[in-house]
Order: structure tokens, then sequence, then C-alpha cells
């Protein structure tokens, strides 16, 4: 495989090393389906079967959920080929919006990314002394180790990054392939649970919007992930035509597991088993393997944290570079090893999600708020699309949104809704999130200014 040097960069002095144009399709699907399914759709499908306690509502719920990824993915598939940096979200908040807008997005976003390091990672310590006695009560231990273990993977280079992704996304898929092909080969036999249950009442009439609006609030937040593949946009080959190849391949591809996924969860267990089932999973796996399903869960949940927790490792660092390439980080941050990987983002990403671990009860606070930050990266994003368009209708666009401005506006209103249904849901901390906006400005008006001298 040949290198191909990045040659897009910053003023001199400002960065060291360049990002590699190594990534193909393979790593793009790779980073989407392994950033996105995890443990979201093994808990979720028990939400939402308690609001729409109906399989045709039930699965309607998850195919929405995955229409709206998908046309997300549509809109900001142009702002990634448009826009080939990597970065994420930030470049195009501050292209499209300016320094400041981007400067939240993109620390808001890095932070978050941290946390969810060290949430995935927290997880999979609880997990793995599911799976393995002598790990029991050292989850904190763990978390370190598998934080350390996936940082010390992306600091030898992004191609071990790549295949470590490509790899455990492979083995989730089969995973979860192999559980679905067991639903359907030994579950339905009726004998799911010892005593029927009453069903919980389906929501009708003015009843039923609120009840969809809730179910699809977790649904979405189940997809969340469908734009892994933009935080690599300058490392990815040919970035035309794999963006987008990779982007919609990958949220297809989810929508696919999901929605196969919720029908063999319906096919094994009675709604009425299934509606407020903690661990939908956890529950099916029980119907179809008996004594072993915890055992089969577990192990299942760890293949899939593994992987997200790969994707996360490799794209918290990544932000925190493009920022700091831009004069709204610390400048060192920049600096590429000969690997490929931004070395002291990832050691300073690490060392921020190592925190988050140790002190977790300390951290849960701030990244509540952080997800509300999270949800206005969604309407960011769309609304760049319309801006750019607008502002610069003469800049070369390798891929076009499809049907536009219809398609991105569908996802902007959805996004808009998604952002009030948060806001309404969690009052006190979007105030707080409102808190950390309004404090975030000093310290911004301190980089610009060392920025312009």
């Amino acid at each position: 495989m040949l290198t191909e040097e990045i040659t897009t960069a910053p003023p001199a002095g400002a960065q060291r090393g360049h990002l590699l144009r190594v990534l193909g399709v393979a790593f793009g699907l790779a980073v989407i389906v392994g950033g996105v399914i995890g443990m979201g759709i093994l808990r979720t499908p028990g939400e939402v079967a308690a609001r729409l306690p109906d399989a045709r509502l039930f699965l309607s719920a998850w195919l929405l959920g995955g229409l709206y990824a998908l046309l997300g993915t549509i809109s900001v598939a142009e702002l990634s080929t448009m826009l080939p940096r990597s970065g994420g979200f930030y470049v195009f908040a501050r292209r499209a919006l300016g320094e400041y807008p981007g400067f939240v997005i993109g620390w808001s976003d890095w932070l978050s990314t941290c946390g969810t390091v060290a949430a995935v990672a927290l997880v999979v310590g609880e997990y793995a002394g599911a799976l393995v006695p002598r790990l029991a009560g050292h989850d904190t231990q763990v978390a370190l180790g598998a934080t350390a273990a996936f940082a010390l993977l992306q600091w030898r280079g992004v191609r071990w990054g790549a295949r470590t992704q490509e790899l455990t996304s492979l083995l989730k898929t089969l995973a979860f392939a192999a559980l679905i092909a067991a639903c359907f080969l030994l579950g339905g036999r009726g004998d799911a649970g010892s005593q029927p249950q009453p069903a919980p009442p389906v929501p009708h009439g003015l009843a039923l919007l609120p009840a969809l609006v809730l179910a699809l609030q977790g649904v979405i937040y189940t997809y969340d992930g469908w734009y892994n593949t933009i935080y690599f946009g300058e490392e990815v080959r040919d970035s035309g035509r794999n963006i987008p190849r990779a982007m919609l391949g990958g949220v297809l591809l989810v929508i696919a597991v999901y929605l196969a996924l919720n029908v063999a969860f319906i096919y094994v267990l009675p709604m009425a088993q299934l509606a407020g089932a903690p661990l939908a999973a956890g529950a099916t796996a029980a119907a179809v393997f008996g004594p072993r399903g915890g055992t089969i869960t577990s192990a299942l949940a760890t293949v899939s944290l593994l992987a997200a927790l790969n994707a996360n490792t490799m794209t918290g660092p990544r932000i925190l570079f493009a920022m700091s390439r831009d004069g709204l980080g610390w400048r060192r941050a920049a600096t590429v090893n000969a690997g490929g990987t931004p070395a002291v983002s990832l050691f300073l990403s690490t060392l921020v999600a190592a925190a988050m671990i140790i002190f977790s009860g300390t951290f849960g606070r701030v990244l509540a708020a952080l997800a509300f930050f999270f949800v206005t990266n969604y309407t960011v994003s769309f609304l760049s699309v319309f801006v750019l368009r607008r502002r610069e209708p003469e800049t070369e666009r390798p891929y076009r949104a499809w049907g536009y401005p219809w398609t991105t506006g569908a996802a902007l209103v959805g996004s808009i809704a998604f952002l009030v249904g948060a806001v309404a849901g969690d009052t006190a901390n979007s105030l707080y999130a409102l808190a950390l906006l309004a404090v975030s400005y000093p310290a911004y008006a301190l980089l610009r200014r060392r920025k312009q001298n």
C-alpha cells in the first residue's frame, strides 16, 4: 500500500509531521459500525417497547431512526468531501459559522469523546469481571488498562488503529449475526416466560405522538456515530468517492443489523416481556440459550465495546489536533508522529479519559452537560450545508447531497426537534451547559489573542 502524505498544512512552525492518506472504504465502514453498534442496541429496545408495545410501532420507530441517520449522512457527506480535513464537526462549524462556534463545537466534542472513552472502558471493566471472576471488583483498573492498551495501538500509527478497528468491527458484526441467526433457529417456541404477562396499553390518538417522540430520542441516540468517518477526512484515499461510499454503506449496514436484531427480539420474546427489559439482549439470550445466556450476552457486549473503544480512541485526538493546527489549542498538540498519529493530542486525550475514569463520579455532571452540545452537533452540521451552499456556491463539491434542500431540511428540522426534546427532558443539565458556554468565551478570547501574537 502506497503512503501519501497530506500536503495541506498550516503556517510554518505550527505543525510537525503529516497525517497519512492511507485509509480506505473498509476502515470507513468499520469506524461507523464499530462506533455505532454497542450497548445502546442491547439495552434501548426494552425502553422503546415500553413506550410502543406494538410490533409495528416498535419496528417503525427503529426504521424512522435509521431514516434520520441516513438523511444526516446524505448531508454531512457533502461537507466532508467539500472540506476533506480531519477533525469532524469542528471543521464544518468553523468554516460555516466562524471561529467561536467552531471552538465551542470542537472543545465540547473533544471532551465528550474523551468521556465516551472513559464510560465505555468502565463498562468493559464490568463485563470483564462477569467473564473472568478474578477481575471482578477491579473495574477501574481494567478500564485504565484497556484505555492505555488502545492508546498504545494508536501511538504505533494510523495503520495499526485502522486494522484494529476493521478486525473488532468484523468480529462484532459476526457476533450479532450469530445472535440473530440463533434467535430464529432456536427461539420463537413460546417458552420465553413461565407465566404470560399482560401487555402494556398501546398509545392511541394524541397520546401516540409524545410516546413516539420519546421512543425516537432513545433510538436516535442508539444510532449516534453514523458520522464517524468525517473525523478522518484528510486520511481517506480518494476522499471525494470513498467517504460517501463508506458513510452510506456503514449506515445502511447498521440499519440492517438493528432491524434484523429487533425483529429477532420480538420473534423470541412477547412484547409484554420485552417492554421495560433493562437489557433486551440479555433477556433474549436467556430465552434462547438458557443459563448460558448471561455469559453469551457479556461476551457480545465486550466485543461490541472494544470496537467502540478503539473508534473513540482514534477520533478524539483528531479533534484536538485540528483545533491546535488552527491556533485554537496547544500548538504542540498539532504534532504528528511517523506513523501518522497526532501523538501529543493522543496523549492528552488519553490523560483526560483516564482522569474521567478515576474520578467518574466527579465528572458525571460535566459529561451530562456536554451531551447538550453533542446534540447540537447535528443541528450545526445541517445548518452548515445551507450556509456554505449559499455563501460558497462555486466551491468544489465532489459529492452533493441527494435531494437537497429537502433531505437536508428534513434532517435539520428533525435535529432541532431532537434538541428541543433534549432540553425539555433534561433542563437542569441544559442550563448547566449554557453556563459552560458562557465560561468558554474567555478561554476562546485568550487563545485568539495568543494566536494573533
